[in-house]
């Protein structure tokens, strides 16, 4: 298939190939990002997602896109608990909906996470998984997307490649105390993380005096009695960074780069591209992203994904994890190369993140604030902000995208979208 054909845009969010189903409550929180995935539409396309689109969102989303409302179909899937997508949509009695438009449009899945439930429910519909060519294709890439998509996976792989890791050992959840006081010898600080986690979830930060007088290392139930972890010394971070990238036939390319927004660990922003603090990582994670890409290649997959990278205050990068899915980056970044094309903007700095309004408000009520103060996203221009995931579930915890010619602008809108939108501590 080409970039043009139709495509089922499948937010499945709720899935294995990061975190186990049984973190249900997690997963659940992280579907509540599927509206972004509007972005993505073209003409023909077919949505199935996990939970509701206002229909101010999904206006706005197609005002902006030139997308004509009737050229789409959404599919909004009934909640169905922590349960894959692909199960929801049976549950819903919605199979067969999917597998008309499906059909009717010539269209491959577009899955969030190419996982087992995933490529069982493309062969269901009878159509193939983007980009491979069969499904069988697919498949044949999910052993290692799985692997990668873990820490120890990833470990195990980047010191194959060759990246520099901190000081750390993998072990079994009974063991990971034992470890951790081990390393604490000879560090102030160490990171114990689940095997299988993303965006920060379960992870410890624990210092020497943690641990003083007999006190346990307590541990988040991920992973189950015997799960693996992985510790890690706890570096003198001065910024978190990562490279996005893409898989194709015709070998691995780098998209984009940029510094992580993080508390405690867990993801809360982006902001593209890197920073000059952080730019003199760039060679390095390029390379290593494209070591990693070849390495992918390999053992059959196609598709983005991500490397992320710690950057310690002797701005020495340490590799961390790789993401072998869709990313929380991915779409917002293929929004930002589409809204501004053709626009004055040539190559926009950009930053996504949080902000958590005083009191709640509906989607018009925030977007016509920022036509009010000219902090609305101008086509013409191709600058300003979006509000690219709808609006939130307790309308006060508002995701937006700030898009800007240079990275000072981009601070300076974000600080404005503070004020206009009263953000608590703005």
């Amino acid at each position: 298939m080409t970039e043009t054909d139709p495509i089922v845009v499948f937010a499945n969010f709720l899935s294995d190939l990061a975190v186990d189903l049984d973190e249900g409550q997690i997963l659940t929180t992280w579907a509540q990002q599927a509206p972004r995935k509007a972005w993505l539409l073209r003409p023909g396309d077919v949505f199935v997602t996990p939970v509701p689109l206002s229909r101010e969102f999904l206006r706005y989303v197609y005002d902006l896109t030139g997308v004509p409302p009737e050229s789409v179909a959404v599919i909004e899937v009934p909640p169905a608990g922590a349960v894959p997508l692909a199960r929801a949509v049976r549950e819903a009695g919605l199979l067969e909906q999917v597998r008309a438009l499906a059909g009717d449009r010539g269209a491959a899945l577009l899955p969030t996470a190419l996982d087992a439930s995933a490529i069982a429910f493309a062969r269901d519909i009878g159509i193939d998984v983007h980009p491979y060519p069969t499904v069988e294709a697919a498949e044949a890439a999910l052993k290692t997307t799985m692997l990668l998509n873990t820490k120890t996976g990833f470990r195990e792989t980047a010191e194959q490649l060759g990246m520099r890791l901190p000081e750390g050992r993998m072990c079994r959840r009974p063991e990971a105390e034992g470890v951790a006081r081990e390393l604490l010898r000879d560090h102030e600080g160490v990171v114990v993380k689940p095997d299988r986690s993303a965006g920060g979830h379960g992870m410890r930060f624990v210092s020497r005096d943690d641990l003083r007088g007999g006190a346990a290392l307590l541990l988040d139930t991920v992973g189950g009695p015997e799960g693996l972890w992985v510790v890690e010394e706890c570096l003198d971070v001065a910024e978190s960074v990562s490279i996005q990238l893409e898989v194709t036939g015709s070998g691995t390319r780098a998209l984009f780069s940029g510094a992580m927004r993080t508390v405690q660990g867990s993801f809360t922003g982006y902001a593209s591209p890197l920073p000059p603090s952080g730019a003199h990582v760039a060679d390095e994670l390029e390379e290593w992203g494209t070591a990693l890409g070849r390495h992918l290649s390999d053992h059959g997959y196609a598709g983005p994904f991500g490397l992320d990278a710690l950057v310690d205050t002797e701005g020495v990068a340490y590799a961390s994890e790789s993401n072998i899915r869709r990313t929380a980056t991915t779409t917002p970044h293929a929004m930002v190369t589409r809204l501004t094309a053709g626009s004055a903007t040539a190559h926009p700095a950009w930053a996504v993140s949080k902000g958590w309004t005083r009191t709640p408000m509906g989607f018009d009520g925030a977007l016509a604030r920022l036509r009010a103060s000219r902090l609305a996203f101008d086509p013409d221009r191709g600058e300003g902000v979006v509000l690219y995931a709808d609006v939130p579930p307790d309308g006060r915890s508002w995701r937006y995208a700030v898009i800007a010619r240079s990275a000072g602008d981009v601070e300076e809108q974000e600080t404005a979208l503070a004020e206009v939108l009263e953000f608590e501590g703005g």
